[in-house]
């Protein structure tokens, strides 16, 4: 087992359960219900979903923001789910956008969903560029809530 994590989510800040807290692997989280448009994004990729659900959610756009948790296993289940309600899928991914995860999920969603999607997967990713060290380029790199918001608005047809 590989458990990674990533070291900018280290001065998050929220609630925590009393007592003993474990996360089932395979089972994800729905983060923020909605209707219109599925975000998937897990790690520091939440924080941008959610962000980007409050600017879609100001326009009257409810997204749903899901959070596998653990990859391998992946609840396809609760993703499928969430992507047959709203009919629309917008993964957020930090990685590279060859070969990530995200293309995998896509991948499925679409074997599962095809008829049920009224657009295709989409995925914000990372650029396809080795990272750099400066902060305000890696701003320029990584996905963004208002890249994030554009790629939904596409999907939803408002852009």
């Amino acid at each position: 087992m590989v458990f990674i994590e990533g070291e900018i989510t280290y001065g998050d800040v929220g609630e925590v359960p009393e007592g003993e807290y474990l996360i089932p692997l395979g089972v994800g989280d729905i983060k923020r219900a909605g209707t219109d448009i599925t975000i998937i994004a897990w790690s520091k990729m939440v924080r941008i979903a959610l962000q980007t659900a409050e600017a879609l959610a100001l326009e009257g756009i409810q997204a749903e923001v899901v959070d596998p948790r653990t990859l391998r296993p992946l609840d396809e289940e609760l993703l499928v789910s969430s992507v047959k309600k709203t009919g629309r899928a917008l993964i957020l991914e930090e990685g590279w956008p060859f070969n990530g995860v995200g293309a995998e999920i896509a991948y499925r969603i679409g074997r599962r969903c095809f008829d049920d999607l009224d657009a295709p997967v989409e995925r914000l990713t990372g650029s396809d560029m080795p990272m750099p060290y400066n902060h305000h380029l890696e701003e320029l790199c990584v996905p963004t809530a208002p890249r994030a918001v554009a790629a939904a608005k596409k999907l939803l047809y408002l852009d």
